[in-house]
């Protein structure tokens, strides 16, 4: 039997509290809310989730709060099977949150707090160093800060470790510091966002893929969401079209393709055909409501893939 990928996610954890509401306070005003759901989230933990349920050996380095959320998502890594030795309560912090507020008709206000996230450093990265040398893959995020970004980078690259950046949420970045990055994978608006170029159809996508490579990373896929992914690479230019799915859900999309093309490719799965499986495994993940709640585990994948793939 092959052995199982070992995949590496420093990145972040959060505490979704999401409301429905038929409408929304005055100030001064206290009024009911319809429902509420609490969920684990924030990308680096649903890449994480994504990536184990995939049937690989997931290793978390993050940093949670001092409160009753820290426990509650060591805990929840833990169930999953996600080594949680580097995920550490950070004194004085809440752990991240994003309280959401939902509409009637699906419209959401969603505030985000950092909180734990933005403790985690270039210093914990070295404490976790061994674990993270052994990692077929490690995987970033932009909800961490972007000098732990920079630096975890460059030690994949020293180590000569695959790496993979989404560039999620999108900000500003110095494009020196990725140069030979493995990969890079922003969606639509965060390419649009990081290139300062329109990305609004595949051939707007494959000129900012373009240039992102010509600033210095090796390989870049856009996600085009319905319209499936991009990848670009020297001497490729593919576009890969979606899955038909029953889509419900589209949260955590994103997240899910990239936990499970770090598999794929970990695997030993040729580069095109990992694309296109990391494709169905996100489209499949539309098709429930949440992140990861709805993400597919590997048997209910497999059999999804013999049908459609």
């Amino acid at each position: 039997m092959a052995k199982r990928p070992r995949i590496a996610v420093v990145g972040s954890a959060n505490i979704d509290l999401t409301t429905f509401t038929d409408q929304f306070p005055k100030p001064g005003e206290t009024i009911f809310g319809q429902k509420f759901d609490l969920g684990f989230g924030g990308k680096g933990a649903n890449q994480a989730v994504a990536a184990r349920l995939c049937g690989a050996d997931v290793f978390m380095v993050a940093r949670v709060g001092n409160d009753l959320f820290g426990p509650a998502t060591i805990d929840n890594f833990k169930k999953l099977g996600i080594d949680t030795t580097h995920v550490k309560q950070v004194e004085g912090l809440s752990s991240g949150v994003a309280p959401i507020f939902v509409e009637p008709n699906g419209q959401n206000r969603i505030l985000v707090v950092k909180g734990a996230n933005d403790a985690l450093k270039a210093a914990d990265v070295d404490a976790a160093a061994e674990t993270l040398k052994a990692a077929d893959c490690i995987v970033l995020q932009f909800e961490i800060p972007l000098e732990t970004v920079y630096y975890t980078v460059a030690f994949a690259r020293k180590h000569g470790i695959r790496c993979i950046v989404n560039p999620a949420p999108a900000q500003a970045i110095e494009m020196r510091a990725l140069t030979d990055l493995d990969y890079f994978v922003p969606n639509e608006s965060e390419a649009q966002a990081v290139g300062g170029m329109p990305v609004r159809n595949v051939d707007e996508a494959k000129k900012c893929a373009e240039m992102l490579m010509a600033g210095g990373i090796r390989r870049v896929i856009i996600t085009l969401g319905a319209n499936g992914s991009l990848l670009v690479a020297p001497g490729v230019s593919e576009h890969v079209p979606a899955f038909a799915v029953k889509s419900v859900d589209s949260s955590g999309a994103g997240d899910a393709f990239i936990g499970s093309f770090a598999v794929f490719l970990a695997e030993g799965i040729p580069e095109l055909e990992a694309v296109r499986r990391a494709n169905l495994y996100a489209g499949l993940s539309t098709s429930g409501v949440g992140t990861q709640k709805s993400f597919y585990d590997r048997a209910r994948f497999d059999a999804e893939w013999a049908i459609k793939g």
